[in-house]
């Protein structure tokens, strides 16, 4: 590997190991593992835990998580195996344990998103809350200095306005809890100025508004900005763009789920980025990696749910 391939490869996983890193001192936390039933999800679990980021608790059939980790020469330990026949199953009987105080976290496994998330948001028996549950990729840009947050990309098909205004404070709130500040947030859409054919920009217009009118709290909003202008201070100086968001956002908030995938995998596979992802808006963060993603990713995904699930106990108030 030549000189030019070191540095980049050190510069593209920076980013992610300072969240690792910012994870060494606190203590780890109990999280149920739904159907961590091949390697990458396996591997990452037992990675965080020797790391000392969580505690797994691993939901799924016992004697196919064993017979895979005898495969992979894995040492469970004394970990928690809690057995379910499928993973649908899994999915229910994790989110059972977050429900019974059992678990702080919850992370996705070898299933399909759907899955989990059927569980997480059923009426009586998940983790829903009065916020609409909501996907960001936190994203190591190798060539971008500051890690991007790009919103909703996974679980919010083509949302509304009102569910858009529970994305954009989901990803606030993440963007402070991690201890970062206050966020720079970009509306994205096609075009920077509000055109009515355009209907991405009305909304974006008004989620701008709703920020002034404290309906949306804790960070600075601007749109709606094209992608360029959103991270280019040059292509928004050419575009006569004045705002302390266009050219320094740091949270990207897509029109629809379709444009934040395209998105987030164009810079994932174009530009080597990596893409840890969490899930906001249910009672506890849940860990909610691709069956792609690589360990390194898995983990980063850990510690944003670990540093969040910490901030989150830090500001609740103590009981006499």
């Amino acid at each position: 590997m030549g000189k030019r391939a070191v540095a980049v490869e050190s510069r593209q996983h920076q980013k992610y190991e300072r969240l690792i890193a910012a994870t060494e001192n606190l203590p780890a936390l109990v999280t149920a593992v739904a159907h961590p039933c091949d390697e990458p999800s396996l591997r990452g679990a037992c990675e965080a835990a020797d790391a000392g980021m969580i505690v797994p608790i691993l939901v799924g059939p016992k004697d196919r998580i064993r017979s895979l980790a005898r495969q992979l020469s894995m040492d469970l330990r004394d970990m928690e195996l809690v057995d379910a026949p499928h993973s649908e199953a899994a999915s229910e009987k994790a989110v059972e344990l977050v429900r019974a105080g059992r678990a702080e976290l919850l992370m996705k496994g070898s299933l399909h998103s759907d899955e989990l998330l059927s569980a997480v948001t059923k009426r009586d028996t998940g983790l829903r809350t009065g916020r609409r549950i909501s996907h960001v990729f936190v994203i190591d840009v190798p060539t971008h200095a500051h890690t991007l947050f790009i919103t909703d990309a996974a679980v919010n098909i083509s949302p509304d306005l009102q569910a858009k205004r529970d994305i954009v404070q989901n990803a606030i709130d993440l963007y402070a809890g991690l201890g970062l500040g206050t966020p720079k947030v970009a509306i994205l859409s096609a075009v920077e100025t509000v055109t009515p054919s355009i209907p991405s920009t009305i909304d974006a217009a008004a989620l701008c508004k709703m920020a002034d009118r404290g309906q949306i709290t804790g960070g600075e909003l601007d749109g709606p900005l094209a992608f360029d202008n959103a991270l280019s201070p040059e292509a928004a100086r050419i575009k006569g763009i004045r705002s302390p968001v266009a050219g320094q956002a740091q949270i990207l908030v897509v029109p629809d789920l379709e444009a934040g995938n395209m998105l987030a995998k164009n810079l994932t596979f174009l530009s080597n980025a990596d893409a840890a992802g969490i899930v906001l808006g249910a009672r506890v963060p849940v860990i909610l990696t691709s069956r792609a993603d690589n360990v390194r990713t898995r983990m980063a995904s850990c510690a944003v749910a670990m540093l969040l699930a910490h901030s989150r106990r830090a500001r609740e108030p103590i009981r006499a």
